[in-house]
């Protein structure tokens, strides 16, 4: 597991405004721009390479504590960061790490544990991926069966892992497995971190409906791994998983609230383009549209405050990713009836409008209402543990699901 050289962070420019900050971020991505992403095996070190130079530079980690190498923005400033991030078109993070184990880490890891892993992840030396779903245990993540045997100083880890996203390119699999019984569900798990290049780790991408291979399987057989790196205590596992899940809807909100600004201004252009900004019902789809992404930038606005002030995410994170999830679905089927026949084009077409952008994006949000906890596990979360509603007779006990 990779080394990275400590850095100063960033210049400390606590007395200039908040508008003199975003120029001086907007004009380093610019000016540090990495071009046009290119094809192939070249693309993970073209990533590497601006991770680095974010990093270096110290634009890296906007929430992060600097004493890990991050900006520890206010959170107006973690806002900003967003938005100019999102505009600039520069490449996101690589892996899932950053938004999910990272604050895990911080919060529950040793002394030893950050310093060793976290400078490396934010920097993009070491690629993580997450290892929680399993064939038989998605949504209800306390049924998993992946189990990790005590063996002195070291866990033999034997299962299999599902629908892990970035794990063909991951140096760091931050994992659930089973140290407890079957029956002792989310109180019998582990969160160990594993080294994915580790004798008797396999990974087989899965192919998807866009022709990409977003997620992967990954097989453990007798993988040795060092009891020091199990992050918190041995059956401690789930309270962790929580934070990790809250922190992923969290990052996910404000980020994605950016992004999809932008996409839907290119939404727009999109109706102009093809001669339907006039048409009422299209315009009048555009207004809820811009709606909805105001509402996304106000959400994650709130989890971030109720992060900085509580050190949680509060409920609004448990709403966030059902909101993003179902608005990204209908935005892409809503820009394929303005493609009309030309939405049957995917990227490889010679005719398909802006090289199949919008179908490709229709085709890879399918899953967006499956991955991370299907809509429907989370309408029974939001219901029985936000709202507080009576638990549905029909459906079996939600306690300890992943949420």
């Amino acid at each position: 597991m990779a080394t990275t050289t400590v850095h100063t962070a960033g210049p400390d420019a606590t007395d200039e405004s908040d508008d003199q900050f975003r120029d001086r971020l907007r004009e380093f991505l610019t000016t540090h721009h990495p071009g046009r992403r290119p094809k192939g095996v070249e693309r993970l070190a073209w990533q590497k390479a601006w991770l680095a130079t974010l990093y270096d530079a110290g634009y890296a980690g906007p929430g992060w504590p600097r004493a890990y190498g991050g900006m520890e923005l206010s959170f107006a400033r973690q806002v900003i960061y967003q938005e100019e991030y999102a505009k600039a078109r520069v490449p996101g993070p690589l892996g899932t790490g950053l938004g999910i184990a990272a604050p895990t880490l911080i919060t529950y890891g040793t002394e030893e544990q950050k310093e060793r892993f976290l400078r490396p992840m934010l920097r993009g030396d070491t690629v993580w991926a997450q290892g929680y779903s399993e064939p038989e245990a998605g949504s209800d993540l306390p049924a998993l069966r992946t189990t990790a045997r005590r063996d002195g100083d070291m866990y033999v880890v034997n299962g299999q892992k599902v629908w892990t996203s970035s794990a063909d390119i991951a140096d760091i699999l931050f994992t659930l497995v089973r140290t407890g019984t079957r029956e002792s569900r989310q109180h019998g798990i582990t969160y160990l971190l594993i080294d994915a290049h580790a004798p008797g780790v396999t990974v087989r991408p899965l192919r998807d409906l866009t022709g990409d291979a977003h997620f992967c399987e990954v097989f453990l057989d007798d993988v040795r791994v060092p009891v020091a790196h199990r992050i918190g205590e041995e059956n401690g596992g789930w309270p962790l998983v929580r934070t990790s899940l809250g922190h992923e809807r969290a990052a996910g909100a404000m980020s994605q609230a950016a992004r999809y600004r932008r996409v839907l201004d290119e939404l727009i252009e999109l109706a102009h383009e093809r001669g339907a900004n006039e048409d009422p019902q299209v315009r009048d789809r555009l207004a809820d549209f811009e709606m909805r992404v105001r509402i996304m930038r106000h959400t994650g606005m709130r989890t971030i405050t109720d992060i900085m002030t509580k050190g949680e995410p509060g409920p609004a994170s448990s709403t966030a990713r059902l909101f993003i999830v179902t608005f990204e679905q209908e935005l892409h089927e809503f820009a394929l009836d303005l493609l009309g026949p030309y939405g049957m084009l995917g990227r490889r077409d010679p005719h398909a409008v802006q090289r199949g952008r919008w179908v490709w994006g229709f085709l890879r949000t399918r899953a967006s209402t499956i991955g991370a906890g299907t809509a429907e596990i989370q309408r029974n979360t939001i219901a029985e543990q936000v709202l507080g509603l009576p638990r549905d007779p029909a459906m079996p006990a939600l306690e300890g699901r992943r949420s």
